[in-house]
């Protein structure tokens, strides 16, 4: 069974997403450590709840930015980590991080890639005024909200919805596609080429 590592900022709802999927046996892998660079991170707290080890590592303790991946590459192999799970980790990850773990890093990001890339995915979709927005789940390269896409799945935004509304229709989302994108990646159903992404699954099963 392979292990995964989840880096993460904030609340850590994906995260107990991916902890959760694990625990009812529907994504097939071990949550052996969560690294985290924010102290008081609400992450930290659903970590230690569910017996994860945690790796709490601020850029302030480290002289430069390789310094920081440096001491983090460190620990993910002392924990033998397979797959890292990006979960709201708010760092851009280096270009020498990334190629360490090619095609073994995942990031899910609300809104329907390439459209609306960077931090305010669904608010930026929102204030555009778009019908339809979404979440992706990609392969992390070296560029931003770039990599190869794994999932994708639709939102509708209707007249009503406020931002807060939409957010929680994203999220809901979010939680459910993460683990299905990272299990097709466990089960060897994954096929890169190049920028595509060639899912094979049971028939008479979606892909998401």
């Amino acid at each position: 069974m392979q292990n995964i590592a989840v880096l993460a900022s904030g609340n850590g709802t994906n995260f107990a997403a991916i902890a959760r999927a694990i625990k009812k046996g529907s994504l097939k892998a071990t949550l052996a450590l969560l690294v985290c660079d924010v102290a008081n991170a609400k992450v930290i707290a659903r970590a230690k709840r569910a017996g994860v080890k945690t790796m709490v590592i601020q850029g302030r303790e480290c002289a430069t930015k390789n310094d920081f991946e440096t001491k983090i590459i460190q620990r993910l192999k002392e924990e033998k980590i397979d797959l890292i799970i990006l979960a709201g980790f708010m760092r851009i990850l280096s270009p020498e991080f990334v190629r360490e773990y090619k095609n073994r890093i995942f990031n899910i990001h609300p809104s329907l890639l390439p459209s609306f890339k960077g931090t305010h995915g669904i608010k930026d979709a929102f204030e555009y005024g778009v019908k339809i927005t979404g979440v992706t789940v990609h392969l992390v390269d070296e560029e931003l909200d770039h990599g190869p896409i794994i999932l994708q799945e639709k939102v509708k935004i209707e007249e009503n919805d406020t931002l807060e509304s939409l957010e929680k229709k994203i999220h809901r989302v979010e939680h459910s596609l993460y683990p299905k994108a990272v299990q097709l990646l466990l089960e060897g159903k994954i096929t890169i080429q190049g920028r595509k992404i060639l899912t094979a699954t049971r028939p008479g099963q979606p892909t998401h």
